[in-house]
């Protein structure tokens, strides 16, 4: 399809997805790793789970969330390394500024994923399909490594669009083939429905996004309750929501998945550093200050919470907003093993604050400091450390 040939009355909406990122950064820092089982969790006889495995690991039956002594068993010629966020988020950012480099309507969904909102491009960049090689091209000679790309009309449709070749796949669904493109998938690869949705859907007979869309909300709701007619709208390809940036969205957040059983204090506190400052320099990048700090765990298997503290006055500083939330994890007090972490941002001002009213001049100067060095010569030129306190000052 020519790059051209997008109706310019479409929304082009672009769903970038890294290739086994985590994985894939460890092959890009150590080239010996290449074409072996590279699997990303931890020691083989951990007792956590595999965060990210290579395609290589993939083809012996390992993948993410599975016990690392299981993965052990499957692929016992795989190479186990442990997680180091705060290189991914270093190359994550590299990957962003690209991004960036497209259109300001960039969504990230987590370190490695993003929407991106191409619509009226064409002037730019040819179009959201030339748009998307070259994201492509870039990403590969820029970083060393792969991304999938989906172009759709919509972000559930570029979503599936993404995912369905990886890796280094780039798949388009023109408006005029929605309903061809979406009929024939299993229902499996429908959001929120999961393995035992999946389960129920075909013991009714329903296994394809056809048979969705032909059973109807009425005979879905006593599986779905409520979310039985968001469920056929998206059957049908049907989905109006905007990219949000973060300038434009309500938080500025970064989370990510533990090893299962991380039982560890001092683990979650340190990826909490890592996220935390990451999210403070995309604050900082913004050009916006936030008052509110935001701490989400989720507890091995499925309890998540959510805490929340709201600061004097608005800040872009790393040091109060990383002793909130460090606060809010100290606080919680629980022993449970963790799964998931997450630091947010949010309450913006993009108003100066007055002197004496928020961050020291040294602070400022501190942290502008750090990110011009981080800016020259990558994110691990300085890393910070995870020994300071809640009450720290």
């Amino acid at each position: 399809m020519a790059a051209m040939e997008w109706p310019a009355a479409a929304r082009a909406i672009l769903h970038v997805d890294m290739d086994a990122f985590y994985a894939s950064v460890e092959v890009r820092e150590e080239p010996s790793l290449r074409g072996k089982p590279v699997i990303v969790g931890g020691p083989r006889d951990a007792r956590g789970v595999v965060s990210a495995a290579s395609y290589e690991a993939r083809a012996h039956g390992v993948h993410s969330a599975m016990p690392l002594r299981v993965a052990s068993r499957l692929c016992p010629q795989g190479v186990f390394l442990p997680v180091r966020m705060d290189l991914y988020l270093e190359v994550s950012g590299l990957v962003f500024g690209i991004l960036g480099r497209f259109t300001p309507l960039v969504e990230p969904l987590s370190v490695d994923e993003a929407f991106l909102d191409l619509s009226g491009s064409e002037r730019l960049h040819g179009g959201p399909v030339a748009a998307a090689r070259a994201i492509r091209s870039a990403v590969r000679a820029e970083t060393g490594l792969t991304a999938s790309v989906g172009v759709a009309p919509n972000k559930f449709l570029a979503k599936i669009a993404s995912d369905l070749e990886k890796p280094d796949a780039l798949v388009v669904v023109r408006p005029e083939r929605v309903e061809p493109f979406l009929a024939p998938l299993p229902v499996e690869r429908m959001w929120g429905v999961g393995r035992r949705g999946a389960e129920a859907l075909r013991r009714l007979g329903i296994s394809t996004f056809a048979g969705l869309v032909a059973a109807g909300a009425a005979r879905l709701r006593p599986l779905f309750g409520a979310h039985a007619e968001g469920l056929v709208a998206l059957a049908r390809g049907e989905d109006s929501r905007p990219v949000l940036t973060e300038r434009a969205a309500k938080s500025i957040g970064r989370e990510t998945t533990f090893p299962e059983d991380v039982a560890d204090p001092q683990v979650v506190r340190s990826t909490l550093v890592a996220l935390l400052d990451s999210v403070a320099t995309r604050l900082r990048d913004s050009g916006m200050r936030a008052r509110c700090v935001t701490l989400k765990v989720r507890f091995a298997p499925f309890r998540t919470i959510t805490r929340r503290r709201t600061l004097p006055s608005p800040t872009s500083a790393t040091a109060p907003l990383l002793r909130t939330a460090l606060g809010l994890w100290e606080a919680l007090d629980d022993p449970t093993p963790v799964r998931l972490v997450g630091v947010a941002v949010s309450d913006f001002s993009g108003q100066l604050v007055l002197p004496g009213a928020g961050e020291s001049p040294r602070q400022e100067a501190l942290d502008s400091a750090v990110d011009r060095v981080r800016e020259k010569f990558g994110a691990a030129a300085l890393r910070r450390g995870s020994v300071i306190q809640s009450g720290d000052r």
